[in-house]
């Protein structure tokens, strides 16, 4: 198969690139687009066997639920039993936006979708390329990250290109994406909303709008004899082909440590940030962002551990990133990159 990458202008979306996109998720096929958080692999989300070729396509398990994409609010009532009050609350607060929220689904979302489960994982992305997209495709479009399972999530076309050439048809280039992370999971399916997946929208955000809000505990926990209800919970996510650790504790030490390690082991990578970068006199050194502004880490994150394969490190050393707000996404994706490998100074 031969994959074409169509270059998509948000300012003057091309009505004809659009609808031949909107023709290949209806005849059951894959397309990759442009989200505001990552780009997404689509296909109908209420068709089975195109569900089946999300999961072949990335190598993905098929009891790892998928998100299905709508672009306006009535479409939700089709596809979810019961609309909690927390939930309108937060899609009027957050939506379109980089939020997904869990519901009880009704029967005709397959389980193809949601990996087995009786609910059913919704965002309305806010990206124009993304809306005309799932508008043309019917109104439902499952989206995983566009990548293959287990590496780094695309946060450009280019990212997509070089894990799905040859696999799909069609890719959107709608250039870097905004955010970088994936959208924040909460589940509403019980007495009490749960995020599941942290993410651009903080739970001090939610907790604006929702006051009862709760952290799910196993969010940073390794157990993987659990069912995953949120996209991401079960398995190994985002991580580079060389082994990554990180590095928690004073800065000072973090630095001397991973210092160390670079100049005793050949083929080191360093995830570090603007404010340590010159603090480095070893390894191949990669500067993140800034700490004074977490979004520049999260946007740059998944390209980093991208451009380490392309270096053929053997090893990569990141400083932690834990801190309020942003700060608990960019861990938990760094953690599943790292298969949970800490080191404490």
């Amino acid at each position: 198969m031969q994959t074409e990458v169509v270059r998509v202008d948000r300012t003057k979306i091309d009505a004809y690139v659009m609808e031949k996109a909107g023709k290949i998720l209806k005849s059951g096929g894959l397309v990759a687009f442009p989200t505001e958080t990552v780009y997404g692999l689509g296909a109908d989300a209420l068709d089975w066997e195109a569900a089946k070729k999300i999961y072949a396509a990335k190598g993905r398990p098929s009891d790892n639920p998928l998100i299905v994409h709508i672009a306006d609010i009535e479409a939700l009532s089709k596809i979810v039993k019961e609309i909690p009050e927390a939930a309108r609350k937060l899609s009027k607060a957050f939506w379109p936006g980089p939020l997904t929220m869990i519901f009880e689904k009704k029967e005709c979302v397959p389980d193809g979708t949601t990996g087995g489960l009786s609910s059913v994982a919704v965002r309305m992305p806010s990206d124009e390329i993304a809306l005309a997209l799932i508008r043309q495709g019917g109104g439902y479009v499952a989206a995983p990250s566009a990548n293959r399972s287990g590496r780094p999530s695309p946060t450009t076309a280019q990212h997509v290109y070089e894990d799905m050439e040859g696999v799909i048809p069609l890719i959107l280039d709608g250039g870097a994406v905004e955010i970088g992370l994936e959208s924040t999971i909460v589940d509403l399916t019980g007495s009490c909303p749960v995020v599941l997946r942290p993410g651009f929208i903080s739970l001090e955000m939610l907790r604006e709008v929702v006051q009862e809000v709760e952290m799910d505990k196993g969010l940073i926990a390794e157990d993987s004899s659990i069912p995953p209800k949120a996209p991401g919970m079960k398995y190994r996510h985002y991580a580079p082909r060389a082994e990554l650790k990180i590095v928690e504790g004073e800065m000072e030490r973090v630095v001397s440590y991973i210092n160390k390690k670079a100049m005793e082991e050949p083929g080191v990578g360093i995830i570090c940030t603007e404010e340590t970068s010159k603090h480095y006199h070893a390894g191949l050194v990669k500067c993140i962002g800034s700490r004074r502004e977490e979004r520049s880490i999260a946007n740059h994150l998944f390209a980093i551990l991208r451009e380490f394969d392309k270096e053929q490190v053997t090893r990569i050393y990141s400083e932690s990133f834990e801190s309020p707000g942003l700060g608990q996404a960019i861990m938990n994706r760094l953690l599943k990159a790292a298969g949970h490998q800490k080191v404490q100074v």
